[in-house]
């Protein structure tokens, strides 16, 4: 249940991001809420999968998908550049977390 939780909070993770952004500065009411609402959710989750898992793994599997999965949306949502260069640094964090997980 641990690493449910923890891909929850990611997934989480990458909400916040993307409300944020699009909260205009926490301008914008609807978006700035769902920000800080996905943020508690987040950190909630996260904490109660460190609970099981070890810290570094935990936090570094939270940091991959939001990192990652904000790239990906903003890539696909807001129309941001998806260089070789970017693609190859969301790889190697993919790889990071990867090699963690195994370690």
């Amino acid at each position: 249940m641990a690493w449910i939780a923890l891909f929850v909070a990611g997934l989480l993770e990458i909400l916040w991001a993307y409300s944020m952004k699009i909260s205009e500065g926490f301008s914008r009411p609807l978006p700035a809420t769902v920000t800080l609402a996905a943020m508690a959710a987040s950190f909630a989750l996260l904490a109660w999968a460190m609970r099981q898992l070890p810290l570094g793994t935990a936090y570094m599997v939270w940091t991959g998908i939001g990192a990652v999965g904000a790239f990906a949306v903003g890539v696909a949502v807001l129309g941001e550049s998806a260089s070789a260069m970017r693609l190859a640094a969301a790889g190697m964090i993919v790889g990071g977390i990867v090699l963690m997980k195994w370690a």
